[in-house]
């Protein structure tokens, strides 16, 4: 880009791609959009919590950059007795479908 004018249109649309694609995806991660919907989330085993203070995370399907990837659960220790887990889930909108990640409330 030995262009100045093309060099700073180009720092101009990555610029606004970056704060148009972060300003949709939760506590300042930017999002991915994928295309096709995920599959339908595999049926797992629960085993026993490894204690009583455990919680359950369920799996989920990930976007490799090509593929769904399924992620297994897994229990988790609960920060504190008031914690909830609220688990992670894709959302759709007018560009596809993006991943909000799980967070402890």
């Amino acid at each position: 880009m030995s262009n100045p004018k093309t060099a700073s249109l180009f720092a101009t649309l990555v610029f606004g791609l970056i704060m148009t694609t972060s300003a949709c995806a939760p506590r300042g991660r930017v999002a991915v959009y994928v295309p096709s919907p995920p599959p339908p989330p595999v049926r797992e085993t629960i085993a026993v919590a490894p204690g009583p203070a455990y919680v359950w995370i369920p799996g989920y399907h990930m976007w490799n950059g090509s593929v769904y990837v399924w992620t297994p659960g897994r229990w988790e220790l609960r920060p504190t007795r008031r914690h909830a887990w609220v688990p992670g889930h894709w959302k759709h909108d007018r560009r596809g479908w993006y991943w909000v990640e799980g967070h402890w409330r």
